[in-house]
């Protein structure tokens, strides 16, 4: 147990704010608090209408800002105020869910609390749908258990979502990560051609979350769009050879601390698990 929160509370190559740590000093420490500073610093590229924003093209590539460091040095050049005090809609970082993500397990982190990325499905977006997002895990010392936070969740989207749950406490029903949704689709208990987001859909793209999501597990927290061998696209068929790897992988995603070192030595030793040689934080 010692050595899984220990694992929890290093920085990855992308959680680690780098020379822009400095930036941390006086962060709060309660989790809503926190939240509220990642919600201060970024800017949901769905969501910039209900700002009253509007931004251009160029600022929407901020999106594609894969490590903490990368995205700090752009809050920087927008405005270089520690990230505790509020920045208006226009001078926050453009990103999306994993960005809320990533940022608030950098500085849990930071703080000496074991964090980790979940990528998955949420069902309060969409009625009836499993729509791709990403969550934040935290060690809840208290309690002995892993609480999954949503730092996205602001009071604009929590009144237009109707959202009724406590998004620093977001219930296992709400947010399914990868292994429990592949698990759900494997057993057919969850209909495939519910989870996705926007046109794209189905087992690949469940398939393609259970791989980030352990990837996520093991510290790589990558972008929504990063792809490696066994993440396929929506036309390329799932491969029943792949599914007794894709089925360990769900299990020990979802098997709970137990497995800790067996989720290791598996992404360790198993190359399609990995991103290409070529991909760079």
């Amino acid at each position: 147990m010692n050595k899984m929160l220990a694992y929890y509370t290093q920085q990855s190559v992308i959680t680690d704010p780098g020379e822009y740590a400095h930036m941390y000093a006086d962060l709060p420490s309660d989790i809503p608090a926190l939240c509220t500073v990642t919600q201060n610093m970024l800017l949901h590229i769905f969501w910039i209408p209900a700002y009253g924003v509007e931004l251009s093209e160029e600022r929407k590539k901020e999106v594609n800002i894969r490590t903490v460091a990368g995205m700090l040095a752009r809050i920087v050049e927008l405005d270089d105020q520690p990230v505790t005090v509020p920045r208006t809609p226009e001078q926050r970082l453009v990103g999306n869910c994993r960005d809320f993500t990533v940022f608030l397990c950098s500085m849990l982190r930071h703080k000496g609390i074991p964090a980790r990325a979940r990528c998955g499905f949420a069902r309060y977006f969409t009625p009836g749908k499993y729509e791709d997002h990403w969550v934040c895990e935290y060690w809840n010392v208290d309690e002995k258990k892993w609480v999954q936070v949503d730092a996205q969740l602001d009071s604009i989207q929590i009144k237009t979502l109707k959202i009724d749950f406590n998004p620093c406490d977001v219930p296992g029903d709400k947010f399914l990560n990868g292994g429990k949704a592949w698990k759900g689709c494997r057993a057919g208990d969850i209909d495939p051609e519910l989870c996705g987001i926007f046109e794209m859909k189905g087992l690949w793209f469940v398939q393609g979350d259970l791989v980030r999501d352990f990837m996520a597990l093991n510290r790589v927290e990558v972008l929504p769009w990063d792809c490696n061998e066994l993440m396929p696209g929506p036309d390329q068929q799932v491969s029943e050879a792949n599914y007794e790897l894709l089925d360990n992988v769900a299990y020990l995603a979802t098997a709970g601390n137990k497995s800790f070192a067996e989720l290791r030595a598996l992404y360790d030793s198993t190359a399609a698990l990995h991103m290409p040689a070529d991909w760079k934080p």
